[in-house]
């Protein structure tokens, strides 16, 4: 089968070709995905780079991205909730990386069955978005009336991020660029913020959550608009020393100023890794089902053109999510 594959860390038209490679053979837990629409994410362009190489490891040559959907035509003998014909999406695991390609195993508990009111490029924008806003907002137990702020509104987290929280009855603030205001209201953003033009913090005031999607600054400057005894949940902030311990980082202590800020407002900080879930993709597909929520793509490829959708990816420019569709 064909697939598209990094063969060395550094510059995307460098580092990315078209190989011929073995079509993967499934274990028990596997379904075996024939892949119609692949989406690609900021973790991919990040890999491509070498910037996580780290935490990343990979082989070369490897096969990128994590979002798919397609058909399914085979399967494990231990999988039960998934049937051959099945038409799915998902957020494949990590050790399962590669779904620009022909085909591509998956364990069935990583897959759900894909909304069946959108078409394969729409389900394949999906799930890494999706999943990273739901489960942050979920851990904090988002809710009717929460005053929410969530930050780069137009990207592909934020904009899932906005229609969740809506979907949940609570009131969203929300910051983009001048060109995207109009747009991203259109989401549902009760308060949009052009970040060009006006400060975010003299307009939000005691939120009860911050979802920080931008890490730096940004991840301290939560303390200034959150509420006393408020919640802050990112996604690119320094990690939680909870969760710290459980990666087996147990000499790990919070930055100094990040735990003073927790103190004095008695915040409640997490770090979320998102994790695959079919289950949770499932509760997706319902909310797109019931038109709470609609996937926001920026541009679609063929696959011939995959090298090009990372150029763009690169740039940093999309608004909502760049898909790759296979012939």
């Amino acid at each position: 089968m064909k697939a598209l594959q990094i063969m060395k860390y550094g510059d995307i038209k460098d580092s990315l070709v078209f190989n011929e490679v073995n079509k993967p053979t499934i274990q028990a837990k596997d379904v075996l995905i024939e892949v119609k629409a692949a989406a690609i994410n900021p973790i991919d362009k990040s890999i491509i780079l070498g910037n996580l190489h780290g935490l990343i490891p990979i082989p070369f040559p490897s096969t990128p991205a994590y979002d798919v959907s397609g058909i399914v035509v085979e399967k494990g003998e231990e999988v039960t909730n998934l049937e051959i014909g099945d038409l799915v999406y998902s957020r494949v695991p990590q050790e399962q990386m590669g779904t620009i390609a022909e085909y591509v195993a998956v364990n069935h508990i990583a897959v759900s069955k894909k909304p069946g009111n959108i078409s394969f490029e729409e389900a394949a924008s999906l799930p890494l978005a999706g999943l990273t806003a739901l489960q942050s907002l979920e851990y904090v137990g988002i809710k009717e009336n929460d005053k929410v702020l969530i930050h780069a509104g137009s990207g592909g987290v934020g904009s899932f991020a906005i229609q969740y929280a809506k979907a949940k009855g609570a009131y969203v603030y929300t910051t983009t660029s001048t060109g995207n205001v109009k747009w991203v209201k259109e989401l549902g953003a009760d308060r949009v913020i052009d970040y060009k033009t006006e400060d975010y913090k003299t307009i939000v005031k005691d939120a009860d959550i911050v979802f920080d999607t931008l890490g730096k600054n940004y991840t301290l400057e939560a303390f200034e608009v959150v509420k006393q005894g408020g919640k802050i949940v990112s996604v690119v902030g320094p990690i939680d020393e909870e969760s710290a311990q459980m990666f087996g980082m147990a000499d790990y202590k919070l930055p100094e100023e990040l735990a003073n800020l927790i103190s004095h407002k008695k915040v409640s900080y997490k770090f979320i890794f998102m994790h695959p879930n079919g289950a949770h993709l499932g509760a997706i597909k319902s909310l797109i089902e019931d038109e709470k929520i609609k996937p926001i793509i920026d541009k679609v490829y063929p696959f011939a053109e995959s090298v090009a959708a990372f150029v763009h990816l690169a740039t940093g420019r999309a608004k909502g999510k760049i898909v790759i569709k296979m012939n």
